[in-house]
């Protein structure tokens, strides 16, 4: 059994686009502002979106996560497995012949922890989604013994995917240190009634809810962060 990596911290979400990179950002902002050391770990990102001839293709949340970290990692070491193709990264993966390998990403996140305090790390899409033929994601945190955070996509549907992958993330024996209510629907109706229903819910603090403000700066996210059940 690989040995627990102290302070990692996995976000994953109940869907893609839900502000999983955002959360995870402001979260290294909020540990650097706490005189930790940080880490990031985007273990596989599919979808290439920015390309310089000096730096090579690149993925914009990877990158955000490398700008957000303060231990001077290179961007290979903040995304081992970059693919080209913007969907799920097992099928993205047999388009370019390519195996992910559940052990070289767990190999990343030790040489990415490696002199760091806090290493956050970033999921795809949601809990579940599939690396291989054998392994999702959450066979990555789970190997970590990482705390999961959840963020929640504040939208119609939320309470069932809310609530389904809290379940899972249980079923897969990690612990959910605490989840964030991240507004993508500003005409959400009832939005109040269904954040105060997760909250009875889920059985894990809330760490912050956030209003739609797609233009919000990471430095305002990370303040109205709370981290005391997360470092404490």
């Amino acid at each position: 059994m690989p040995q627990p990596l102290e302070k990692t911290f996995f976000v994953t979400g109940t869907d893609t686009g839900v502000g999983k990179t955002r959360v995870a950002s402001a979260l290294l902002h909020a540990l650097s502002a706490q005189g930790l050391r940080t880490a990031a770990l985007k273990p596989v990102a599919a979808g290439v979106d920015v390309r310089s001839d000096a730096n090579g293709d690149a993925n914009s949340d990877a990158l955000l996560l490398q700008q957000a970290a303060n231990s001077g990692q290179n961007y290979q070491q903040v995304n081992p497995v970059l693919l080209h193709d913007a969907i799920a990264p097992h099928i993205a993966a047999q388009k370019a012949e390519r195996v992910i390998s559940i052990t070289e990403l767990h190999e990343a996140a030790l040489c990415a922890r490696r002199g760091a305090d806090a290493l956050v790390v970033e999921g795809a899409g949601g809990w579940l989604v599939p690396l291989n033929d054998q392994h999702t994601l959450a066979d990555l945190a789970a190997e970590l013994q990482a705390q999961v955070i959840l963020v929640v996509g504040m939208r119609l549907g939320c309470l069932n995917h809310a609530l389904l992958s809290a379940a899972a993330i249980r079923a897969c024996g990690c612990k959910l240190a605490g989840w964030v209510a991240n507004c993508i629907d500003p005409d959400m109706p009832q939005r109040r009634a269904n954040t105060d229903a997760l909250q009875q819910r889920l059985q894990a603090p809330m760490l912050a809810e956030l209003e739609w403000a797609p233009d919000a700066q990471l430095a305002d996210i990370a303040a109205r962060l709370q981290l005391a059940p997360l470092l404490y």
